[in-house]
């Protein structure tokens, strides 16, 4: 009995404080719109919000295809080569006489790797240039627009929807669409870190990232509470068909998503999700990986994943833990470090099981290069070290930070997360909390208001890949777009302002709405001002593309090689020869094969020290005919010492580096000068098994001889 009124007491005192702030509700909601009236207002600023959106989408598709045509004067080039940039599979699948066929050839391509025949759909993500060639030969417009024109206008249709799905992401967040607007205009002048698509159009995140900011948009809705069956499912199905498609785009997929499942992880793990809503994404993300698997005709690369054995994991832990939200505050942190613990296990078991199954070796060289970069130990790894030197996958330069700054955009995200970081522990103290004494959790309550699921999913979100572009800089794109819908979230958040004006004792429900309007327009106008000279002086700059040598060794190789020879050289200059002239290749940039990193290591021994014979000989192995040697590889002076290719070849293969510096111990003089130096010298040991058949400025061809 004493409980229960002491209960009653605790009750009625509560009310008793909240009276003054359910009086002045009171006040608000008399001078509030009438119900209809709320309607039609919601319904306008919905279609207003809607245009807009769209409106902005279409601007920026528009304002980089002319960046791209200023800087390349693209429609001008009236040789193939300049467009080599393109991914071979469209033009093959156009080539095809039939849709049959065009599988046909794709499912058994003997053209791509010489002596071999491959399944570009099992070991490439080109699903989306073969729909592509397809909708071409179906649309009635061959006579009125070139393929490479149908291509490159879809990649930039492609930015107007990632870009309104950036906008939506944000008005959702926000409530209010001026959120969107100004998420999009931070896009657009951060243009430089946010998309590469105005100068490498064909690059898979090109394809991708638009499916995974609609996949973000989705579940930002889906996490909302109280939504109704119907429109959770369609909201599931559209998380579904997102990830499906983003993930078929992109051959690094597995490890975005394996990201995004850690942040649910996180959220469910301090019960800051709903637990049913989690385990339905995790088991998304799974259907839509396998599905992909089957695509891909059983790619083994997707079954030996992380994320399938960290979701299946999580599953299982989830299965075996119960009451794992139940217990003091003690308790439940010695039981959340228990299933981390158990989770992290299970996925490195299940992880090293599936792949000692599969006999898996694709991706090993991702982990080796991980290892070496976060300082487990060095490698002498080839294919690891050519990661490790590229800047790609370096640290992000603090220059990014300086350009972020210059449209306020960093100040904002920083004063945003800073607020939802506070909030975010406040609540998750709260929730471990949860069966601790009442009173104080009461008081707790009206300190901090309760973070919505769907914003801290999208704060964990732009933590966790904030950490990812920070370790590499090719994964900033991920991180920078993100920024953008954050950071106008928070200032247009009644939420933000409301807990941060709480924190100072200024709160006034006046001046929550007058900041949460005033700052977003004056943000708006202050990046409009600072933007808008530079913008109109890009798109008033006009370029012109300029490479006559490569131009030239493609016209000679069309001109005067068989059309089925077969040609040896850089990864990158093979693609452009397999597109410009359709001759066949030794290797080409798809370095997701262990049995093609092997390759490409073997043809690259042409700029390490070898002998002519010992070339010639790995080379005809090949089946090559002709090779192909580029100064800027041979002479390479972009990269510092270490991290040249032949550098890299030269450690890989135990010899001393060139120059002054210093080397390991154990490595030791080569026993034969530089190949692709020696070549040029025309010495009868090299003109025995090559002869010079192209020289320029930039290439030289030599034409292998077929003794032995």
């Amino acid at each position: 009995m004493m409980y229960i009124r002491q209960r009653k007491e605790i009750k009625t005192l509560e009310v008793s404080e909240d009276i003054p702030a359910q009086k002045e509700n009171v006040k608000l909601e008399n001078k509030l719109p009438s119900g209809a009236d709320r309607s039609f207002w919601k319904i306008l600023s919905f279609v207003v919000g809607g245009t807009i959106a769209l409106c902005v989408g279409l601007l920026t598709a528009v304002y980089l295809a002319t960046l791209h045509e200023n800087d390349l004067w693209f429609s001008n080039i009236k040789v193939w080569v300049s467009r080599c940039d393109l991914l071979v599979s469209f033009s093959q699948s156009l080539q095809a006489r039939s849709i049959f066929k065009c599988f046909h050839g794709l499912i058994y391509d003997n053209k791509t790797e010489s002596m071999r025949t491959i399944n570009l759909l099992q070991r490439m993500n080109i699903y989306q240039e073969v729909f592509l060639s397809i909708l071409y030969r179906v649309l009635p417009i061959q006579k009125y627009l070139e393929p490479v024109y149908f291509y490159i206008y879809t990649l930039f249709g492609l930015q107007a929807i990632y870009v309104t799905a950036l906008y939506v992401t944000s008005w959702l967040l926000s409530g209010t669409w001026l959120s969107g607007l100004l998420a999009a205009l931070w896009y657009v002048t951060n243009r430089v870190d946010t998309t590469r698509v105005d100068f490498t159009i064909p690059l898979r995140e090109n394809w991708a990232l638009p499916f995974f900011a609609i996949q973000i948009a989705a579940i930002t809705y889906f996490l909302r509470p109280n939504l109704q069956p119907l429109s959770e499912r369609l909201t599931l199905l559209a998380v579904f068909t997102s990830t499906l498609l983003f993930s078929l785009a992109w051959q690094f997929n597995q490890f975005m998503m394996l990201v995004q499942a850690l942040v649910l992880f996180i959220l469910d793990s301090v019960d800051m999700l709903p637990a049913v809503k989690a385990a339905w994404l995790y088991g998304v993300q799974m259907a839509s990986l396998l599905l992909v698997c089957v695509l891909q005709f059983f790619n083994s690369m997707i079954l030996g994943s992380l994320l399938i054995s960290f979701n299946l994991s999580v599953l299982i832990a989830r299965k075996l833990q119960r009451n794992l939200k139940t217990g003091t505050f003690l308790a439940r942190v010695g039981k959340l470090l228990l299933h981390l613990l158990v989770v992290f296990g299970l996925t490195l078991s299940l992880n090293i099981i599936i792949k000692k199954i599969l006999h898996l070796k694709s991706d090993e060289h991702i982990f080796k290069f991980l290892k070496a970069k976060f300082g487990f130990g060095a490698t002498r790894d080839f294919d690891a070290n050519l990661y490790l030197c590229e800047e790609a996958f370096g640290l992000l330069p603090l220059n990014t930070f300086v350009r972020l700054s210059d449209t306020l955009l960093l100040y904002a995200y920083v004063f945003v997360l800073s607020i939802s970081v506070i909030a975010a522990s406040i609540v998750a103290f709260r929730h471990l909390s949860n069966s601790a004494n009442q009173q104080s959790v009461g008081k707790m309550r009206k300190c901090a208001f309760d973070l919505k699921p769907e914003t801290a999913y999208n704060l964990i979100h732009t933590i966790l890949f904030g950490f990812l572009a920070l370790s590499t800089m090719r994964m900033k794109y991920l991180w920078t777009s993100h920024m953008c819908v954050f950071a106008s979230f928070g200032l247009c958040s009644s939420e933000m302002w409301e807990l941060l004006l709480k924190l100072v004792h200024l709160y006034n429900p006046n001046r929550t709405r007058a900041l949460r309007y005033s700052v977003p327009v004056l943000t708006l106008l202050c990046v409009c001002y600072k933007s808008w000279p530079g913008m109109m002086d890009e798109l008033s700059e006009l370029k012109e593309f300029y490479d006559p040598d490569t131009v030239e060794l493609m016209n000679w190789i069309n001109s005067n090689t068989p059309k089925k020879a077969v040609f040896a050289g850089s990864m990158q200059l093979l693609a452009g020869v397999k597109l410009c002239t359709g001759r066949t290749l030794t290797n080409h940039p798809h370095y997701e094969d262990s049995s093609l990193r092997e390759r490409t290591q073997a043809v690259y021994q042409i700029y390490a020290k070898r002998s002519p014979e010992e070339v010639h000989m790995l080379l005809r192995s090949f089946g090559t005919d002709y090779v192909i040697l580029e100064d800027s590889i041979c002479y390479e002076r972009r990269h510092r010492r270490g991290c040249r290719l032949r550098d890299l070849l030269d450690v890989a293969n135990g010899h001393v580096m060139d120059g002054p510096g210093d080397n390991d111990p154990d490595l030791k003089p080569a026993a034969h000068p530089r190949f692709c130096e020696e070549i040029k010298r025309n010495l009868p040991s090299y003109m025995a098994h090559f002869t010079r058949v192209f020289q320029n400025k930039t290439f030289h061809v030599y034409k292998l001889s077929r003794n032995k």
